[in-house]
C-alpha cells in the first residue's frame, strides 16, 4: 500500500471520536542566552481516534521523543495546540494537567519501574492512591486488571521474585487500573527477550480488540507492522503517515 504522505489519516469507525489531536506543534529547546539550540518539533499536525493502534518511528532526532513527551502531557509545546480527550492541554496549570494527564494517560515504559518494596497488587494500585480513590476500590481495580494481563495469581509476590515479561505485565496492569482513554507504550518489549516480547505484544492486541486505543514508540519495524497505523518523523516534521488496515 502507498504511503499516504503527509495526507490525514481516516479513522477505524465513522463514529470513533479523536482522542488526541495535535494542531501545528512546536517544540523549541532554547540555549541560556536565548539562541535556538533545536527545534525538535518544527509544526506536526496528527490526528488520532479512539480505537486506534499507532507505533510512531523515526531515527534518534527525527522528534518521537518529543513527540510522545508532548502527547503524554509530561512537556508541552512551544506552539501549537493539543486536545487530549477534547480539552486542550495548553490552557491548563501544571497541577490541573498532572491530574489530568493521571486521569487519562497509561504508560508503559521499557523500563518497568516497579516498586520493589510493594507487592504486586500495591504497585498496580499506585495510581489510584494518588487519585484518592478509596482502598477497597483500589483492591478490587487492581485485582481487575492484573487479571486482564494473566496475573491474578501473583498478586502477593514483589517484582524481584517475577520474571521479565511478568514485571512488564504488572506494568501494563498498572497502565489501565486508571482506566484510561489511551495507552501509550515507549519500547516496552526493549528489554525482553524475543520470546517474551512476543507475548506483550500479543498482549497488546488483545487489548486493542477489546477496544483500547495504543500509541506505540518503537524502532522495530516487525513490531510497527503489527501496529494498524505507522507514523514516522524526519527532523521534526511528518515524513509519513500510513494505515495498514
Amino acid at each position: 500500500m502507498p504511503e499516504a504522505t503527509l495526507e490525514p489519516s481516516t479513522p477505524t469507525s465513522p463514529i470513533s471520536k479523536p482522542v488526541a489531536d495535535l494542531r501545528g506543534i512546536k517544540k523549541i529547546y532554547y540555549k541560556p542566552d536565548g539562541s535556538i539550540m533545536v527545534e525538535a518539533l518544527r509544526g506536526v499536525d496528527i490526528t488520532i481516534h479512539a480505537g486506534e493502534y499507532v507505533a510512531i518511528m523515526g531515527a534518534s532526532g527525527s522528534g518521537k521523543s518529543t513527540l510522545m513527551n508532548i502527547l503524554g502531557c509530561l512537556d508541552r509545546p512551544t506552539e501549537g495546540e493539543y486536545l487530549l480527550d477534547g480539552v486542550p492541554s495548553q490552557d491548563l496549570s501544571d497541577e490541573a494537567l498532572s491530574k489530568f494527564r493521571g486521569e487519562k494517560i497509561g504508560f508503559v515504559f521499557q523500563a518497568f519501574n516497579l516498586i520493589p518494596q510493594l507487592t504486586v497488587e500495591e504497585n498496580v494500585s499506585v495510581p489510584l492512591f494518588y487519585q484518592s480513590v478509596p482502598r477497597a476500590t483500589r483492591i478490587e481495580r487492581a485485582n481487575r486488571c492484573l487479571g486482564l494481563v494473566g496475573l491474578e495469581d501473583r498478586t502477593g509476590h514483589r517484582p524481584r521474585e517475577l520474571s521479565g515479561g511478568q514485571q512488564q505485565r504488572v506494568a501494563i496492569a498498572r497502565a489501565l487500573v486508571t482506566e484510561p482513554v489511551v495507552l501509550m507504550a515507549d519500547e516496552p518489549t526493549g528489554n525482553l527477550d524475543s520470546t517474551t516480547g512476543e507475548a506483550i505484544l500479543t498482549l497488546f492486541e488483545k487489548l486493542h480488540a477489546e477496544g483500547m486505543t495504543i500509541i506505540m514508540v518503537t524502532h522495530d519495524d516487525n513490531i510497527a507492522e503489527r501496529c494498524h497505523r505507522i507514523i514516522r518523523l524526519k527532523d521534526g516534521l511528518l515524513e509519513s503517515d500510513r494505515r495498514l488496515r
